[in-house]
């Protein structure tokens, strides 16, 4: 997770995203750099525009809490839990691969 903090640094200053750069970033900062995890998020990053990302990101929307006392009927306790399942059963692609 560190690295991706880097790398947005690096993209804040409009600096080139390198290996090298991320990894220079993460020993000043007295993080132990994992290599390959580097090599796989800059490899991620070369075609990707960070400010699209960044700016869905911010624009997701929040979800509003249910009004009390009205609407659907709660789902069951297993119903919440085979949805938590499905939901955690899904594999990364991408950038997300790497969390």
């Amino acid at each position: 997770m560190e690295s991706v903090y880097a790398a947005l640094l690096l993209h804040k200053a409009s600096k080139k995203i390198t290996e090298a750069a991320i990894e220079k970033i993460l020993t000043a900062a007295g993080v132990k750099a994992d290599k390959s995890q580097i090599t796989k998020l800059v490899a991620g990053l070369k075609d990707t525009d960070i400010d699209t990302i960044l700016a869905s990101a911010t624009a997701a929307p929040i979800m509003a809490a249910p009004a009390a006392g009205g609407g659907a009927p709660a789902a069951s306790g297993a119903e919440e839990e085979k949805k938590e399942e499905e939901e955690e059963e899904e594999e990364p692609t991408g950038i997300g691969s790497l969390f």
